[in-house]
């Protein structure tokens, strides 16, 4: 890349820390793919035009229209921050490739089977055995909070407080948000807490620091087969799927939804919607205003 668009690049995602608050891999993410869209407009980038950009198309005939997309979307942040800051006039991001696809509905498990792997899981956490207990306790937290795995496995030691029904969570973009706890994950936690060193910074501890993402895909996975259920079809995102599903199944608003998944787009929310249009076309014939009038 030319150091003018470098430097200009640099400016970018110094303005997306400061303002936006995107994480590191985030920046990293946007970096990679001005760097790739640099490579494939042979080295314009500040300066292209609409010309430059429509060939781009062309060029990413062989990608995913996903990672065009993110392209794309990337790009057009950009040339907008170019713009807003005066460095150029002219927005030719209206030239870029839009790719039509379909969103993949989020895979999810029924309440049957939920249940299925909470009864396995507290009977075996019954025995008093510390991986049992620990393995209840984050099922609960996944299927009864709808944490993301980064999120669970490096909760704080103290995150969990005894009469507090809520939890503090860092998640994506370092944004903070207040997460339900039910009563049932609290009890599960303490029981597991007193597995848990107190020197222990984490609530999930393991090996020199917490509990490690794949470690924890590994125990639900585990969970899923004791419960008969196809691993396959199981991780910690599917739990967090679950917990969003059922409870819009059971009558919760989309906003209170966004903000208890950290969704900063409700359009990442609504995809839930499909899950339930029986029930909703129920509520619509039910509560809307011309369904009590006669004909």
């Amino acid at each position: 890349m030319s150091p003018d668009d470098r430097a200009l690049v640099d400016r970018f995602l110094d303005m997306m820390a400061a303002e936006a608050g995107a994480s590191r891999h985030t920046l990293a993410a946007y970096r990679n793919d001005l760097g790739q869209a640099w490579l494939a407009m042979d080295g314009a980038l500040s300066t292209a035009d609409p010309e430059d950009l429509s060939r781009l198309g062309r060029k990413w005939v062989d990608l995913a229209p996903s990672t065009v997309a993110r392209r794309s979307a990337a790009l057009r942040r950009f040339y907008g921050f170019l713009v807003d800051d005066g460095l150029r006039k002219d927005d030719p991001s209206a030239a870029l490739p839009r790719p039509r696809f379909e969103r993949p509905l989020p895979r999810i498990l029924d309440e049957a089977e939920i249940s299925r792997m909470f009864e396995g899981a507290e009977d075996r956490a019954a025995s008093g055995e510390a991986v049992a207990s620990r393995n209840l306790a984050l099922l609960e937290l996944l299927y009864g909070s709808g944490l993301r795995a980064s999120e669970l496995v490096t909760l704080p030691r103290g995150a969990v407080r005894i009469g507090q029904p809520f939890l503090m969570v860092r998640g994506k973009g370092d944004k903070e948000r207040l997460v339900p706890i039910s009563s049932r994950a609290e009890t599960a936690v303490s029981r597991w807490l007193e597995h848990v060193p107190g020197s222990s910074l984490w609530l999930f501890p393991g090996g020199k620091k917490h509990l490690s993402r794949v470690r924890l895909f590994q125990i639900v996975r585990q969970l899923a087969a004791d419960a008969g259920i196809s691993p396959e079809r199981v991780s910690p995102h599917v739990l967090r799927h679950a917990f969003a599903t059922h409870l819009l199944s059971g009558g919760a608003d989309l906003r209170v939804l966004q903000s208890l998944l950290g969704h900063a787009d409700i359009a990442t929310t609504q995809i839930y919607t499909h899950v339930d249009s029986a029930r909703l076309v129920e509520l619509v014939n039910a509560r809307h205003p011309l369904a009590t009038r006669g004909r």
